[in-house]
This record gives C-alpha cells, structure tokens and sequence, in this order.
C-alpha cells in the first residue's frame, strides 16, 4: 500500500521489555516499526530516503515507561504525511518525521507481534512480542477480529492463541510497616537470592540477612534511587564490602 494518511491503534500487555509490535517495509526504502525496548515504545519511522544521502527520512521517538508492568496500555498513531501523533494512554505526543516524502510505501508484507527475518542486521537483533493484544485496527481494518475468523488472506498466523494467558507469579506488597520473614538455611556456605521489584521510593530496605554464628550480615536497600548491597564479615580486617548500582 501508498498511503498519505494512516490510522494504527491497538492494546498489549506484556511482562517482557523487549519485543516488536508491528512493522511493515517497502523497496523504496520505506519502514515502520513499533516495539518495546527497555520497556519503552519506540516509533521508527521512514517515508523514504534518496540514494544520494541529501534526504534522511529516519525518524525514531521514545514515549512511556515501565510498560513490562503486565497491565493494558493503548496505543494510536495517526499520520497525515509527515505529521504524526503518537498516543500512549492518552498521552499524546506530535512531531513531524524527517526527509521530504509525504508517502508510506509498504508493499511488504505488515507483521504483528514481531518482524520476519529479511537478513538484515537490525532483523535478528530485535525480539517477537511476547504478551497479550487485543482491538488491532489498522486503517479500518479489524485485524484481531479478521484473524480470528481467519479472513486475512494471505496470511500467516503462527502458533497464535485467542485468549490472554496470565503469568504464574505472585506479587507482593509492602506498606512502609510490612515485611516478609522467611527461615533461613543453616550449614550451608552459598547465600543466593533473586527478586524483581518495583517502587516510586527513593529509599528503602530491600533485604537483611544475618550471618549463623555471628559470622555477619548482608544488606540490600534502595538509597536514593540506587540499588546498594552491604556485606559486613566480622572476622576479616577488610570487614565490609559496600556495591552500589
């Protein structure tokens, strides 16, 4: 398709921070690309660049954040030539894309949920979404709905399930009072532990731990926004290692 004007909105939830919503690209050069990178949406856009370099159509812009937090976000890019804009949960943002052309040139194939391997680098660097979408529209077209009944031809609809699978963890949640207490493993000379977290606190105990034996403690805590891990060993000169990331 040549299109002067383009209307794209869709919902996705997602726990992952990396993964291609949507692409489409054409011989003339031509792309656009939304994905999640660092759990931020990332809008790659080019409606056409010359060979001889004078005219630079790549437009790249970067909206949101902690959006691998499992709960729906929306999504609508509406286009008229070079002028874009870019809502995510009804924060809406406006630019115009670089260049000179007015056209999207998309006379590939237009993927959801990831990108088919076209051997370029930036192909097989980038992941598949990996997540829950619902109400895709593209242009008038209802594509979830058009999937499902299996009206999209041609069209290659791998290993899709139409129903939202919810992830298998349990969070937690902790007040300024609360804390969780759990036995530790005595005899045992590895002291390993693993967490996800997520907060608006600057500052904050994360973990403690005492050493059997009187032999030390460990301690993780948020402290003005970093992360800092504190080992105190009560039996070696060198009696404290502090990490802070």
């Amino acid at each position: 398709m040549k299109t002067l004007k383009d209307v794209i909105s869709l919902k996705f939830k997602t726990s992952e921070s990396e993964g291609v919503i949507f692409h489409g690209e054409g011989q003339q050069g031509d792309y656009i690309t939304l994905e999640l990178k660092k759990a931020k949406l990332v809008l790659n856009l080019n409606l056409g660049s010359n060979q001889l370099g004078s005219i630079f159509g790549h437009t790249s812009v970067t909206t949101g954040s902690l959006l691998d937090d499992h709960h729906w976000h929306s999504i609508i890019i509406e286009r008229h030539g070079r002028n874009i804009n870019l809502t995510l949960d009804r924060h809406m943002q406006h630019f115009r894309t670089n260049g000179e052309f007015d056209y999207l040139d998309l006379d590939y194939e237009i993927t959801f949920g990831g990108m088919p391997f076209s051997g370029k680098p930036s192909s097989n660097s980038r992941k598949n979404f990996k997540g829950c979408m619902e109400s895709i529209n593209y242009n008038g077209n209802n594509i979830t709905d058009l999937a499902k009944r299996k009206k999209l031809e041609p069209s290659n609809v791998g290993n899709l399930s139409f129903s939202c699978v919810e992830p298998h963890t349990m969070p937690v949640f902790f007040n300024a009072t609360s804390y969780l207490e759990v036995p530790g493993r005595p005899s045992q000379d590895l002291f390993s532990v693993s967490f996800f977290f997520r907060t608006w606190n600057p500052n904050g105990l994360l973990l403690f731990s005492n050493f059997a034996d009187d032999l030390g403690n460990v301690e993780i805590d948020i402290n003005e926004g970093k992360v800092s891990v504190h080992i105190n060993v009560t039996q070696v000169k060198k009696n404290r290692i502090d990490v802070s990331s």
